[in-house]
């Protein structure tokens, strides 16, 4: 049966007369993504008690005074503080098997899907105000929270855990039923979740769990950089490693082989896609997540953090009709994210897009995607070869790895065709090197390419915490400039703060070095010319290099010397 209309609901509740009604929906057309009920708050039409009521009213949910109960701590201990603070709910009952979960949002309802699958049984939903909610969070979660440190310290404290645990990670034949009962087990439940959690919430990009001889570690990577949690138990390698293997649907009775699988979650009403990699080592199996969360990544090349002048040339370039454009660096430098946001742009109703990449990372809608499986066949190669058959305009290659897919990308690009792709190089001189040593004959690079890209993520300081900082000796003679030249430069760095978890840094900003191959740079490449030959000529062409780009994004107090250094090469 259709719910009624929430605004329906206020009036058949006497809370508004049919006029006002008119004048809410009126008012909540010029505030876009505003849900009615806030808006006849913000109005003064009704309070947040009524409010509460109509909502229960309108989904058939029980209302609760949450101000007016006691909670067990039994059932506070159901939902970590992360999660409770995350989803915006409070815990207030536990029986047989169905957790009751009070929230002030019910229309929510993901939520309830989402919480079944971190808690593993059923939830029912009751509504409270969101005034009397954020009461009870600051009653039951602040101050005695739970963190890793409790959630670890009670763990191994866990005397039956440790024996269930011994049981199935020694050598003797697998209890499979057993194993997944330890994986499923409370424990190992809350911990992982508020593990899975916390990086989602701090936006990290990977999770690392590493088994060793005495200890298991745990490591977040944010911002670039692996911070390490507080170890579990070493004897809770196994349990924790097998939950994951549950959770991403893979065969936890195989510890042999390396073995690849997604986890797919919802969180706080967005998806985010863990990508699970498992390798056996000599002390058990190392997993590795990849954190693709959607909300984080804006798909915009305004937000890259191109300056005006190379925005403007790099836009030049992706608006050919043909040629290739290439973005290269590391693991991790953002290429695909570049690469989705110059499509994302290109992303027009006139064009066929496609692309072929080694995982598909973001859904772009628009534009088909198709994922690479090596294990059947289904290589970059031949996958280009059937994409040259769909007709499309613009085609993006994830990367160019061997002589085969390059020289097809050339002939993409001679036959009309915009060719995206990403090279593993150091900067873009030593892309056209790159290219030459695969294989691909001076004149068709001097024919095709059109733009590279080089880049590299470094961290941004802190602006809470930002201060003026002076330059030691080693980081002058890591820079392999004279004082001389430093003289009348300001640099600064992050203090370190509560916002930044004492990091000094928050968040990462990217720096490019963008090389237009125009008819100068092509006769130097016809003449064999080398890296660093390409790479002066670029530089009186314009070119801004990856270091120079680092020292203005230092002076400007966007990141720090120490993060330039370790991210750039000084070209002489």
């Amino acid at each position: 049966m259709a719910l009624r209309r929430i605004g329906q609901v206020f009036v058949d509740l006497g809370y508004i007369s049919d006029d006002q009604l008119e004048q809410l929906l009126d008012e909540q057309k010029a505030q876009p993504g505003q849900l009615l009920g806030q808006v006849a708050m913000q109005m003064g039409l009704i309070n947040d008690e009524q409010l509460a009521q109509a909502l229960a009213e309108q989904l058939g949910m029980p209302t609760v005074i949450l101000a007016e109960m006691k909670v067990a701590n039994e059932v506070i201990e159901k939902i970590t503080e992360t999660m409770a603070q995350m989803y915006r709910v409070i815990p207030i009952a536990f029986e047989d098997n169905e957790l009751t979960i009070a929230m002030s949002d019910p229309q929510n309802l993901a939520v309830q899907d989402e919480m079944r699958t971190f808690l593993g049984h059923s939830v029912r939903v009751v509504v409270a105000t969101e005034s009397d909610l954020n009461k009870a969070l600051e009653r039951y979660y602040t101050g005695g929270a739970e963190s890793v440190e409790k959630i670890v310290a009670d763990l191994e404290a866990d005397e039956e855990l440790a024996k269930a645990a011994a049981a199935v990670s020694s050598d003797g034949p697998i209890d499979l039923e057993n194993i997944e009962a330890l994986a499923d087990s409370a424990p190992v439940r809350k911990l992982l979740n508020m593990i899975l959690l916390m990086a989602i919430k701090d936006h990290a990009s990977d999770l690392h769990f590493e088994p060793f001889e005495d200890e298991f570690r745990i490591r977040i990577k944010a911002d670039g950089v692996l911070f390490e949690m507080v170890p579990p138990p070493r004897h809770l390698a196994f349990a924790i490693t097998t939950r994951i293997k549950v959770m991403a649907n893979l065969d936890i009775a195989e510890r042999r082989l390396p073995q690849d699988g997604r986890i797919e979650l919802t969180v706080g009403g967005h998806p985010v896609d863990l990508r699970v990699s498992v390798l056996p080592t000599l002390f058990g199996e190392s997993v590795v997540m990849r954190v693709l969360d959607r909300s984080v990544v804006s798909l915009d090349l305004n937000n890259v953090g191109m300056n005006q002048a190379t925005m403007d040339l790099f836009r030049d370039a992706i608006e050919k009709p043909n040629g290739i454009v290439l973005v290269t660096g590391p693991t991790g430098s953002g290429k695909t994210t570049t690469l989705y946001s110059a499509l994302s742009e290109l992303n027009e109703i006139a064009d066929k897009l496609i692309t072929t990449e080694d995982p598909v990372e973001y859904d772009i809608d628009g534009i088909i995607q198709v994922p690479i499986d090596a294990s059947i066949g289904n290589t970059f190669a031949n996958c280009l070869r059937a994409i040259l058959r769909q007709d499309p305009d613009k085609i993006l290659v994830g990367e160019i790895r061997d002589i085969e897919t390059a020289e097809i990308a050339v002939q993409a690009s001679l036959t009309g065709h915009l060719v995206f792709s990403t090279l593993h190089t150091n900067d873009a001189p030593g892309t056209i090197t790159r290219l030459r040593d695969m294989g691909i004959p001076p004149f068709l690079i001097t024919a095709t390419v059109e733009a590279i890209l080089a880049q590299r993520l470094v961290r941004r300081i802190c602006t809470n915490c930002s201060e003026e900082a002076k330059l030691s000796a080693d980081q002058v003679a890591d820079l392999q400039m004279k004082a001389s030249e430093l003289k009348g430069m300001k640099f600064y760095r992050g203090r370190g703060c509560e916002l930044c978890n004492n990091t000094g840094y928050k968040g990462r900003v990217g720096l490019f070095e963008l090389m237009i191959v125009n008819n100068a740079i092509r006769e130097a490449i016809m003449a064999a010319a080398s890296t660093d030959e390409l790479r002066d000529l670029a530089r009186d062409n314009g070119m801004v290099t990856l270091r120079d780009a680092g020292m203005a994004a230092a002076v400007e107090g966007t990141t720090t010397i120490d993060e330039v250094i370790r991210e750039t090469i000084h070209e002489a």
